[in-house]
């Protein structure tokens, strides 16, 4: 599951990416129509530009923008970036890799097998997917056994 921070991150970078070669984007336009609180961005924002994703401008007319262009930033970076790793267990991650407590002796646990293949599927998918890609909104889904 993705954190909250990560879930913050890639909106606010989305909307950098919405707003690519307009000039800087103030802290509390990003904030306002993101809902993000403005404190936990600023936070976000410094890690970003610390990771060469976003420079900030200060003064009267500046505010966050994007350092490199949309199309070279994909979403499996950003989430490198936030979270570490793309794996959802430990003993799956290739950067981050760790034995899981109280589990199996790594080669009979077919857990992690499966793990490791699911983080290899989506590695391939995020990393192909970039901030200029359109992103199709999908309709929320129907309760299930809700009439209609």
């Amino acid at each position: 599951m993705l954190s909250q921070k990560t879930r913050y991150t890639i909106r606010a970078l989305q909307h950098l990416s919405d707003t690519f070669g307009q000039g800087p984007v103030r802290l509390d336009a990003i904030a306002e129509a993101q809902n993000i609180p403005r404190k936990f961005l600023t936070v976000i924002l410094s890690e970003m530009a610390r990771e060469g994703v976003v420079v900030s401008q200060r003064g009267r007319d500046g505010g966050y923008e994007l350092a490199l262009p949309p199309v070279d930033i994909r979403y499996g970076d950003i989430i490198r970036l936030t979270r570490g790793s793309l794996a959802l267990v430990p003993c799956a991650s290739r950067n981050a890799h760790e034995h899981c407590a109280n589990c199996l002796p790594e080669a009979d646990c077919r857990l992690r097998g499966l793990m490791i293949r699911l983080r290899d599927e989506m590695a391939d998918m995020l990393d192909k997917v970039t901030l200029a890609d359109a992103i199709t909104l999908v309709p929320p889904f129907e309760e299930i056994g809700a009439e209609g």
